[in-house]
């Protein structure tokens, strides 16, 4: 498989759409998520996504292979809550490692299916897996006591620890990169990037290129755990990442005067995954696809980019139409950084 670096200085690759958007499609029961071998779980389990790879994994590889037919070059595992930490609310923190592993069980079986339909790209680049790493439903910078604004429900190492659990099954089991993504705490982003290094140090494999994507929250400009994107790059620019970009909470016109900032400042790749536009009052998207390429086009244009997709709402119609949309234009290049002594 060719190098994921040579191809970005190829051209902009496109990475997927929304996990959560397309299961949502699907209407499953309970039953659905239960399967035979969760049957008698006694808590709810409806909305825990990942757990899909292990009982309906046939959906899940589905869904993968629908943004690959659409032009996707990278396709992101379904593990976005797949740590022992997110895990504890279904009481399955046990399965975490079990979980990674499936997914990207679901993400190479889609793949296989691809490259057999398209024997013509068997020889890349990609399709690439990127093994997904979520920002976990417990914060290091924030309280979740308003009345204790020093009280934190986790600690830093108990953070990495599950993100090294994470790591480790995402790795072992084939993916091609990893991506720490939809960051609004950076003290959570640098625990996983933590652990990445650690594991890879420890394993003594060689390192996987590592994408890192926040979220900008409002048009402050500014994360949830209030850093600015400036703040934000610098925060984790030393973990020598392929690519920095933002994922999530804006829609691409929110989000295009944070990506141009970004592509002045990052003397990596950068990324860009918006939503199809903001959610209307039932919480819904409703950008088609076509609004949501024309303006990732136009960044495009301006060379802000190397990767683009979608985050939530966005359908493989979406990454479709914005694989057709940057297909012929060429990719953001690299910045010459002159050193310095000071």
């Amino acid at each position: 498989m060719h190098s994921i670096r040579k191809a970005l200085q190829e051209r902009i690759l496109v990475i997927d759409g929304a996990m959560g958007t397309m299961i949502q499609r699907y209407r499953l029961t309970e039953a659905d998520y239960r399967g035979a071998r969760f049957a008698d779980w006694p808590s709810d389990l409806k909305g825990n996504n990942d757990l899909l790879c292990i009982t309906r994994p046939d959906i899940i590889e589905a869904i993968h292979l629908e943004y690959l037919e659409a032009g996707a070059d990278i396709i992101e595992t379904n593990t976005f809550n797949a740590q022992a930490v997110s895990l504890a609310d279904y009481d399955m923190s046990h399965l975490a490692l079990e979980l990674n592993i499936a997914a990207v069980s679901c993400a190479r079986a889609a793949v296989k299916t691809f490259l057999e339909r398209h024997p013509e790209k068997a020889g890349g680049p990609g399709p690439f897996i990127a093994g997904a790493i979520g920002p976990m439903n417990k914060t290091l910078s924030l309280s979740p006591d308003v009345n204790n604004p020093g009280f934190r429900s986790i600690s830093f190492d108990e953070v990495a620890e599950a993100y090294l659990e994470q790591v480790r099954g995402l790795v072992e089991s084939g993916s091609d990169l990893l991506l720490i993504e939809t960051i609004f705490d950076t003290l959570n982003a640098k625990a996983a990037i933590y652990a990445v290094k650690k594991y890879f140090r420890e394993s003594g494999r060689p390192a996987l290129p590592l994408m890192i994507s926040g979220t900008i929250t409002d048009a402050s400009g500014r994360t949830l755990s209030g850093q600015t994107l400036e703040a934000f790059y610098t925060s984790v620019q030393h973990a020598d990442p392929l690519s920095v970009g933002l994922n999530c909470a804006l829609g691409a016109d929110q989000m295009r005067p944070h990506i141009e900032e970004l592509s002045q400042i990052a003397s990596c790749y950068t990324s860009a995954y918006p939503n199809a536009g903001l959610p209307n009052a039932m919480g819904e998207y409703d950008e088609t696809p076509e609004e949501t390429a024309h303006h990732i086009e136009d960044w495009a244009k301006e060379g802000y980019v190397n990767i683009v997709g979608g985050c939530c709402g966005t359908t493989p119609d979406h990454i479709r139409h914005i694989a057709a949309h940057v297909r012929t234009l060429k990719p953001r290049p690299l910045p010459v950084i002159e050193k310095e002594l000071i």
